[in-house]
């Protein structure tokens, strides 16, 4: 099919909840994608962080397709083997104690904030149930985690939003603690690495201050890693390099390298509020996205975390030396780039053409490059980057 009758009936027949770029995709192979006329793009949004392994990984290939041919899907009445051991590999990789499985981000946070009003409203010292979030965060687009998200364009249209959430300036403490004074939240949460809101790597001491909020005043730290979680900052989790452990880490896009798989880990003080009947996704867990998932996890060990941290070295040594570069922030291969006399939208037309997919956030330009994007593929990918920053 030709890409004007692709576009003809995505115009016709789809909702246009998106502002799609005039890219239509026909396959890919490792960071490369090619389009229906045989233009090939190095791909540095990867499905918005979600092909974490690249396009036609092989061992993953093989754990998707084998268990496709054993049972695609089955109720969460009933056991399988996949969902249990990607749970075992996070609670051991994380350190924390047990796992909810979801289908997407939206919707682990939106567990995440369930089992947080619970808590709240049940077993907390004494009965609160706020949320404080920040400003500029982006928690999902669930009537609950729109609410909770900190971008006003995000929520203006679907008021009356849900009642309960607040949220705090980045980077203030005296204002977490102010806010945490008034309204006596049962939870913060946070992205460490904000996505849409602009690539921001939260400063280390306002983190440190909302986790010694949280041991004093019995709150709960629930850490979105949806986009930088599973690697991409450089550390399986983003909170690692931030020194603590959440009592709620939600995840998503990366862990299910390009198929539908979110959930929560929860610590201690998290692990057995939700009861049946408390909560459920009918394809949460579903065995497919774990089969993925545990080959996922058992890719990213210490030696390819250390090349995740050398590629990300490498991409912003070189995008500090170019012109039009004005500053860089967020963590591992997840990069915003300040750009002077451009806008992040302006740099990503400009630099699909020269044959570089990329996506803004904010103000800013959004590099997501796949995890095992090539050190081939990422020369190519800066060559067209200069031509377009330098």
């Amino acid at each position: 099919m030709d890409r004007g009758h692709i576009k003809e009936l995505d115009a016709k027949y789809i909702v246009h909840t998106y502002n799609r770029y005039d890219v239509v995709v026909d396959h890919a192979c490792g960071a490369l994608v090619t389009d229906v006329n045989g233009k090939e793009y190095v791909d540095l949004c990867s499905g918005y962080a979600a092909n974490s392994l690249g396009y036609q990984d092989e061992a993953w290939l093989e754990a998707v397709i084998g268990q496709l041919k054993k049972v695609q899907h089955t109720s969460n009445l009933y056991y399988s083997e996949p969902g249990p051991l990607v749970a075992e590999k996070l609670v051991k990789r994380s350190g924390l104690c047990k796992v909810w499985f979801a289908n997407s981000g939206g919707e682990a946070n939106e567990a995440a904030i369930k089992t947080a009003r619970k808590y709240g409203n049940t077993l907390a010292d004494h009965k609160k149930n706020t949320i404080i979030s920040l400003k500029k965060s982006f928690h999902g687009r669930t009537l609950a985690t729109v609410t909770a998200t900190g971008l006003a364009e995000a929520q203006e249209v679907f008021a009356p939003l849900v009642p309960g959430f607040v949220h705090a300036e980045i980077d203030d403490p005296e204002e977490l603690v102010k806010l945490a004074d008034q309204y006596d939240p049962c939870a913060f949460l946070m992205e460490l690495v904000q996505g849409e809101g602009g690539v921001h790597a939260l400063d280390r001491a306002f983190v440190d201050k909302a986790v010694e909020l949280c041991d004093s005043r019995d709150i709960l730290f629930i850490d979105d890693e949806v986009q930088v979680g599973i690697g991409r900052s450089g550390t399986l989790f983003a909170f690692e390099q931030y020194g603590f452990k959440p009592d709620i880490v939600s995840f998503a896009k990366g862990i299910g390298a390009g198929l539908p798989i979110g959930g929560i880990i929860c610590g201690p003080k998290t692990c057995d509020v939700l009861v049946p009947g408390d909560h459920g996704s009918t394809f949460g867990m579903n065995p497919v996205a774990c089969a993925g998932a545990c080959v996922v996890l058992d890719t990213m060990d210490e030696k390819f975390l250390a090349s995740v941290n050398e590629k990300a070295a490498l991409i912003r040594g070189e995008l500090k030396k170019m012109k039009k570069v004005t500053g860089l922030d967020g963590l591992g291969l997840m990069i915003g780039i300040d750009l002077k006399d451009m806008t992040g939208a302006e740099a990503v037309e400009k630099l699909m053409k020269e044959g570089v997919l990329a996506i803004p956030a904010g103000s800013r330009l959004r590099l997501l490059p796949p995890l095992t994007i090539s050190e081939d593929e990422i020369e190519r990918a800066l060559k067209a980057i200069r031509k377009v920053l330098d």
